[in-house]
């Protein structure tokens, strides 16, 4: 979950979707295990360099189609401890997403916080990704 002070404009839930990474050197499989409207985690057996862009597709089973984007490595556990602290994986920040897969993520992860009690900044920046992705 975003702390205060870390930055981010929208919270992170843990939530698992599949997801094929897709580069010029082929295809890998990955899990996210953070999920927010502005980018996930994905935990995978060999991470990609920083900076490096991929097209991702994320199967969301929420939904009847799966979610396309293209995203940028923003750090990477290439070398690191693979274990429940420091997963093997990236954390990538979404370069192209349509509003409606955006949409999509907020809506999931505004529901994975309701229940909890979320800084109330937070909450409302996913509020509002929704409802203006809602009005076009």
């Amino acid at each position: 979950m975003a702390v205060e002070g870390d930055g981010r404009r929208y919270p992170k839930a843990k939530i698992k979707w599949l997801v094929t990474i897709v580069t010029q050197k082929g295809r890998m499989e990955g899990i996210t295990l953070d999920v927010s409207p502005s980018g996930v985690f994905i935990s995978c057996a060999i991470p990609l360099k920083l900076n490096q862009v991929f097209d991702m597709i994320i199967e969301v089973p929420e939904l009847k189609r799966p979610l396309k984007a293209k995203a940028e490595v923003v750090w990477s556990n290439i070398h690191g401890p693979d274990d429940e602290i420091s997963p093997r994986g990236m954390g990538a920040r979404f370069v192209e997403i349509s509003g409606e897969d955006r949409k999509v993520i907020a809506k999931v992860v505004m529901e994975h916080y309701k229940a909890m009690k979320l800084e109330p900044k937070f909450m409302d920046n996913l509020q509002t990704l929704v409802v203006d992705a809602q009005k076009k």
